[in-house]
């Protein structure tokens, strides 16, 4: 955009602006209660504290069944059967939990960087309009300094 003679002024910028608005809630506003549950949960999975949860629970399963007196063992070693049970039985459930939690994650992401992209249009768009000005100015003062000169 070229604005030779009459760039916006910047009352006329602040009154076209729209207002900067935050992805994340937007994009929160409209999930249902389960999305809520589902990013919740990713959240949770995702951090060191269940990883040990699940180590430790490993860890004690395994060595209780191994160790324990014969009558309380309750999962006998080497195949550990209801441990693999459990174990699956849980994947099973957080597995397709977790895909729909970095689903609407995928919508945060593209929903902030088509904020970042308006962003910088507005950006680019207020440059130009200080270019302008800027040139204007040069404009000015060389026409001032010629006048300047005949004198």
């Amino acid at each position: 955009m070229e604005y030779k003679h009459n760039p916006p002024t910047l009352q006329e910028l602040r009154h076209t602006r729209k207002p900067i608005e935050q992805p994340h809630m937007v994009v929160r506003a409209n999930f249902s209660p389960l999305e809520h549950f589902a990013l919740k949960i990713t959240r949770g999975v995702g951090t060191m504290g269940f990883f040990f949860i699940l180590t430790f629970w490993t860890i004690g399963w395994i060595f209780w069944n191994i160790l324990a007196p014969l009558e309380f063992r309750f999962d006998p070693a080497p195949a550990f059967v209801i441990w693999l049970f459990a174990s699956n039985i849980l994947q099973l459930i957080l597995l397709p939990l977790i895909m729909v939690g970095q689903n609407l994650e995928g919508k945060f992401a593209e929903r902030r960087a088509q904020a970042d992209f308006e962003i910088n249009k507005k950006a680019e768009h207020e440059i130009e309009v200080i270019i302008a000005h800027l040139e204007n100015q040069n404009e000015l003062l060389l026409e001032l300094t010629r006048k300047l000169d005949r004198k």
